[in-house]
């Protein structure tokens, strides 16, 4: 069934706001059952998977649900398969987590879980399956080409025209990404990307805007503009620096504002996302939209752009854990569904 935003969530932890734009659900604390908020895993995201796991958990527990915060290792897929958990609300990024193998799982024991199912998990998580994805439903996208080796790095970046971004294909956070402006940099180009173990894309590098899109359920949160004084969105610029701004609202007209978020939710709709997610966009100097990537489990850290997008919103972080987990019984969830609100 989907989820219709008109409802009431019977919870004395749960924070009724009074501005309309806030869930409120038919389901009671009691009727999540057991959560199991999986972080962790083995990816190189790892720490931030621990940051948003820790920060869910903590979310849901203020919430009156009864959670247990575990890492994606053998013990919880001893306890998953011996029942000992009613849904789970997964906070894996990257590998492992974030790209289909977890949500197979589930989806072989019939345990429910947050966000998009297998199949979108896989192509969400490979951007050069996003990327042909989006090219068959016609989305805009910059060019790219797929290397083995670093003479095919540059034979693609001559094609392509510098400056261009290189990047592994499956991982996240800027992890091994680096941005080639001269034929100087080619090499440690492909040493940081091949490093991670994943095939490697050259991409056209696009001069503009960056904004990322959220969706929650079917809830579309305000755009987030993304400035950094470096090169460009990096590791260092996601996690760690203070001067990266984060501009929401981000400075749109309603119009326009309407027609990138229109954009994110046909990309995030091309690849079977469901639940929730993000879309990044870049809009360069022509005013011309560029789709980047998608994320289906989106960081929930303090440095995040989920939860920046849902306070403009009008949702504090506990309100938005509770949608998340939501998505976990609602057609999202497909034939593990339970307990969906009729309406």
């Amino acid at each position: 069934m989907a989820l219709n935003w008109n409802w009431k969530f019977i919870s004395s932890g749960c924070p009724l706001k009074a501005n309309g734009k806030v869930p409120t659900s038919a389901w009671s604390a009691t009727d999540f059952g057991r959560v199991a908020v999986c972080a962790g895993g083995e990816s190189a995201e790892r720490e931030i998977s621990l940051r948003s796991g820790a920060a869910v958990a903590e979310a849901l527990q203020g919430a009156g649900i009864d959670v247990q915060l575990v890492d994606l290792d053998k013990q919880f897929f001893e306890q998953a398969v011996a029942g000992e958990f009613d849904r789970v609300f997964i906070a894996i990024h990257g590998r492992g987590g974030e790209d289909g193998a977890l949500q197979g799982f589930l989806d072989l024991i019939g345990l429910p879980y947050t966000g998009s199912r297998a199949a979108a998990s896989v192509l969400g998580m490979d951007k050069q399956l996003t990327k042909l994805q989006w090219q068959a439903a016609g989305l805009p996208t910059p060019a790219w080409r797929m290397v083995a080796s670093l003479t095919e790095l540059a034979e693609a970046a001559e094609a392509i025209g510098l400056p261009v971004m290189v990047k592994p294909v499956g991982e996240g956070s800027s992890i091994g990404m680096s941005l080639v402006e001269q034929e100087q940099q080619f090499e440690a180009a492909w040493i940081a990307a091949n490093a991670t173990e994943q095939p490697v894309m050259v991409e056209r590098y696009v001069v503009g805007n960056e904004y990322t899109a959220a969706m929650v359920l079917d809830q579309r949160l305000p755009l987030v503009r993304i400035t950094t004084p470096r090169k460009f969105y990096d590791y260092e610029a996601k996690y760690v620096s203070d001067e990266t701004g984060y501009h929401c609202p981000a400075g749109l007209d309603p119009a326009a504002e309407e027609q990138l978020t229109d954009l994110a939710a046909q990309a995030f709709t091309a690849i079977g996302g469901c639940g929730w997610g993000r879309v990044d966009l870049l809009v360069d100097e022509s005013g011309a939209a560029w789709l980047i990537e998608v994320n289906t489990v989106p960081g929930l850290t303090d440095h995040s752009l989920v939860p920046m997008a849902a306070r403009v919103h009008g949702w504090d972080f506990e309100v938005l854990a509770l949608a998340i987990l939501s998505s976990s019984m609602t057609e999202c969830a497909a034939s593990v569904a339970v307990g969906v609100a009729h309406g």
